[in-house]
C-alpha cells in the first residue's frame, strides 16, 4: 500500500479543487505579473483589472476550498462512524504525514501573503491610474478621458483631483465607485454626466497641493487669435493683460481676478441652477473688518422664500476653474486652433465657415458624424470653388482631416456631450463666466453696484489686424474694437449673447 503523504483528510475532491484551483491561478497571476514588468499589457486597461482585480479573488477562493473539503471530509467521518474521537483531530508533527501537511500549509501561506501582499498594493494604485478611471467603463468616460490628454492638468492623474490625500476620501470615492459600477453595468448613468460633482472634494485640499494661492498677483500677458468667417478666414488677433492679482493683504495684492481667493475677503453666493449659471444673490465678507455686504440681482432677485430655502456656498477656485482638465471646445475655439497650427490651411475660402457649420450639425453617433464631415465639406468645394478644389484637392482633404479630429476631441454624441453641456466659467466669450456675477445688475443696499468694467480684469494691448491694427500707447489700454460693425452693441450686451460656440 502507498504511504500518503499528507493526512488522510486532505484526499477529497473538494480540497483537490481548491488545490488545483490555487495553483493554476498562482501560475498565471505570476506570469502575467513577470509580462507586466515588460511592459506588456500597458495599452490595455483590461490587463491590469485581470490581473490585479480578477485573479486574486480566485487565488483566495482555491485556498479556502482545500481546508472547507477537509471539514466536510471529517464531518462525515463522524456522522457515519468513522471517526471515534471526539473534537477536532490532533496535530502530531512526529507523523510524516502531518510535518508534510504543515510544510506545505506554512509554504502556501507565505506565497499566499507574498502574492495577496504585491496584488492588493498593485491594484490600489491600479485603481487610482488614469487608465482605470479613463478607459474601463469606455462609453461612459470616453468624453472625459479624451478632453483629459489634451488639457493642461494632462500629467496628474485622476486620484489627484477627484480622490487626494487622506483615508476618509479615498474610502469615500471607492463606495462612490460602488454605485458607479452598477450605474455602467446596468446602463443607469445619465447623458451627459451631471456637473459640477457636488461630492467632490474642496479645493483648499486638492489644488492648493500644487497651486499656492497666497503667493498669487501681478499680471498676466495672453494673445486670443481668433479667425473671421469670410472667405480669406481673416485672422483677428487681440493681445490683453490680464489682471490675475491677488488676495493676500500681507503682500498688498488685493487687487485683479484672484482678489476672489478667501484670503481678505470671504465671497459667498447662491445660484438658481444645478451648474451654478445664475447667480441672483452675493454676500462679500472683508475678513479683517468684518463689513459684509450683500448683492442682489435688480432684475431677478432672490424671494425671501428662496433664500431662506437656500445654503449659500463659499466660492472657490472651481467656481472660476470649473473645467481645469475636463475642457470641450466648441466648434469655433477647435476650428480657430485647427487653423492656428497650421492643420487647416487659411487659403481654402471661407474653410472657418464650412467647417464650423459641419461641426455643428446633430448626428447619431461618431461614425456617422465623421463620415458627414467628409463628405458636406468635399461636396461644397466640389461645388462651390471647383477650381481652388481641382488644383488643392490635398490641402482640403488634410482640412477634412483635421475637422474630423477636432469633432472627435469636443463632441461625443453617444454620450449627448459637447462644450453647450460643460460652460467653461472662464471669461466670458462663449459663456456667461464671469458675468454670472459682474452683470451690471448686482447692487447692494447702499447702491453700489458689482462692476462690469472690462478694464477692471483686463486691458487691450493690441488688437486688430492689417489696417485695422491697434497697439496701445501712453493710454492704459485700448477700446474694444469689435472685428463686425454692430456700433456699440457690444457695450449692451454680453459676449456669449451672441457667441455660442458656432457662427454668431
Amino acid at each position: 500500500m502507498q504511504r500518503r503523504k499528507l493526512p488522510y483528510l486532505a484526499y477529497n475532491w473538494l480540497s483537490a479543487l481548491g488545490g488545483a484551483l490555487a495553483l493554476v491561478t498562482l501560475l498565471t497571476f505570476l506570469g502575467l505579473w513577470l509580462l507586466s514588468l515588460g511592459g506588456e499589457g500597458d495599452s490595455n486597461p483590461y490587463f491590469g483589472i485581470f490581473l490585479y482585480m480578477v485573479l486574486p479573488p480566485f487565488l483566495l477562493l482555491g485556498v479556502f476550498l482545500v481546508p472547507v473539503g477537509m471539514w466536510r471530509k471529517w464531518r462525515r467521518w463522524k456522522r457515519e462512524g468513522e471517526q471515534p474521537r471526539e473534537g477536532f483531530p490532533l496535530i502530531d508533527l512526529n507523523r510524516p504525514t502531518h510535518r508534510n501537511a504543515a510544510l506545505v500549509f506554512l509554504l502556501a501561506s507565505t506565497v499566499f501573503i507574498a502574492v495577496s501582499a504585491v496584488g492588493s498594493y498593485e491594484a490600489f494604485h491600479y485603481s487610482e491610474s488614469v487608465e482605470f478611471c479613463g478607459t474601463t467603463c469606455h462609453t461612459v468616460m470616453e468624453p472625459e478621458y479624451t478632453t483629459y490628454q489634451s488639457s493642461p492638468h494632462a500629467r496628474v492623474s485622476c486620484a489627484e483631483c477627484h480622490v487626494g490625500p487622506g483615508a476618509d476620501w479615498y474610502v469615500k470615492s471607492k463606495l462612490s465607485g460602488m454605485y458607479q459600477i452598477y450605474a455602467a453595468a446596468f446602463d443607469k448613468y445619465p447623458r451627459p454626466i451631471p456637473t459640477p460633482i457636488h461630492s467632490l472634494r474642496p479645493a483648499q485640499a486638492t489644488c492648493e497641493q500644487c497651486h499656492w494661492p497666497e503667493k498669487a498677483f501681478g499680471a498676466q500677458q495672453a494673445q486670443y487669435r481668433h479667425t473671421m468667417y469670410d472667405e480669406e478666414n481673416t485672422e483677428w488677433p487681440i493681445s490683453l493683460l490680464i489682471k490675475t492679482g491677488g488676495g493676500d493683504p500681507k503682500t498688498g495684492q488685493e487687487e485683479g481676478i484672484h482678489w476672489h481667493m478667501n484670503i481678505g475677503v470671504r465671497v459667498e453666493y447662491v445660484a438658481r441652477d444645478p451648474q451654478r449659471q445664475d447667480i441672483p444673490w452675493v454676500k462679500v465678507t472683508d475678513l479683517r473688518t468684518g463689513r459684509v455686504s450683500v448683492y442682489q440681482s435688480e432684475s431677478e432677485p432672490l424671494s425671501e422664500e428662496e433664500l431662506a430655502a437656500a445654503t449659500p456656498r463659499v466660492m472657490d477656485c472651481m467656481d472660476c476653474h470649473n473645467r481645469p482638465s475636463h475642457i470641450f471646445r466648441s466648434p469655433d475655439w477647435a476650428i480657430d486652433h485647427q487653423l492656428l497650427v497650421g492643420r487647416i490651411a487659411r487659403e481654402i475660402p471661407y474653410i472657418k465657415r464650412q467647417a464650423v457649420r459641419a461641426m455643428s450639425q446633430e448626428y447619431e453617433n461618431r461614425d456617422e458624424a465623421l463620415r458627414q464631415i467628409a463628405n458636406d465639406l468635399t461636396e461644397y468645394y466640389r461645388a462651390e470653388h471647383r477650381e481652388f478644389y481641382a488644383a488643392n484637392r490635398v490641402a482640403v482633404d488634410d482640412a477634412i482631416v483635421a475637422v474630423q479630429e477636432a469633432y472627435a476631441s469636443n463632441i461625443f454624441p453617444e454620450m449627448q456631450t459637447d462644450w453647450a453641456d460643460y460652460p467653461d466659467n472662464i471669461g466670458h466669450f462663449e459663456s456667461v463666466g464671469c458675468m454670472r456675477c459682474h452683470n451690471g445688475e448686482h447692487v447692494d443696499e447702499e447702491g453700489i453696484v458689482l462692476t462690469r468694467d472690462c478694464n477692471a480684469c483686463h486691458i487691450i494691448l493690441s488688437q486688430g489686424t492689417g489696417e485695422r491694427f491697434q497697439m496701445a500707447g501712453a493710454e492704459p489700454g485700448l477700446r474694444f474694437d469689435h472685428p463686425e460693425d454692430i456700433d456699440d452693441l457690444w457695450e449692451e450686451m454680453a459676449c456669449h449673447e451672441c457667441h455660442e460656440g458656432t457662427q454668431p
